[in-house]
């Protein structure tokens, strides 16, 4: 009962109308603006312990110790502005922070919450005890990790497994799909 079920992978051709999975596990789409924030995050850490050191430098008080603080300062502002990075595949999504991996069966869904606050998080748990929170914003602005989430939570509540959280998916799905027909009003000149 305590344990988790196992993660099969299916390799989908063109005729299935999904893309092939690929040989890094099955994953078949992946947050596409994670390059991008990784590399702020990057950018701010080294920027804020180089301008650290460098005022250090011109003022004459730069030692060893002192160096090591600036570079150890720099260096927590990337491992918290860094984004974890959420990838999907059929029947699972995965979000992968800077020491661990958190992997959840979206088929086998049983609870679906949404934290509100600073920083509004989505959370999702599987039979298996899986857990993985992630920002909603990933999922609106990539409609290939939200078309598996959701195809896999209606899975789940099919199943009758998801009995908590169904509410809050159809929220998202309205709010997603909103403004996917803003955006195409948009680019169209029709808005």
């Amino acid at each position: 009962m305590g344990r988790r079920p196992t993660v099969r992978t299916r390799r989908h051709g063109p005729r299935s109308g999904r893309p092939a999975a690929t040989a890094t596990g099955g994953v078949l789409a992946r947050d596409r603006h994670w390059r991008r924030e990784a590399r702020e995050a990057w950018c701010w850490g080294t920027a804020l312990g180089g301008l650290l050191t460098l005022v250090d430098l011109l003022r004459g008080e730069l030692d060893a110790p002192r160096a090591c603080a600036w570079a150890a300062l720099g260096t927590a502002l990337v491992a918290v502005l860094r984004p974890p990075r959420v990838t999907v595949g059929d029947g699972w999504l995965a979000s992968r922070g800077l020491l661990r991996e958190r992997r959840v069966r979206t088929d086998l869904l049983t609870r679906v919450r949404q934290s509100d606050g600073v920083a509004p998080r989505l959370v999702l748990r599987d039979v298996g005890g899986g857990r993985v929170e992630l920002d909603p914003r990933v999922l609106r602005s990539n409609p290939l990790l939200w078309h598996e989430l959701e195809t896999g939570a209606r899975r789940a509540l099919a199943r009758g497994l998801l009995r908590e959280g169904a509410p809050v998916l159809a929220a998202l799905a309205n709010r997603i799909d909103g403004e996917g027909v803003r955006g195409v009003l948009r680019a169209s000149g029709m808005e």
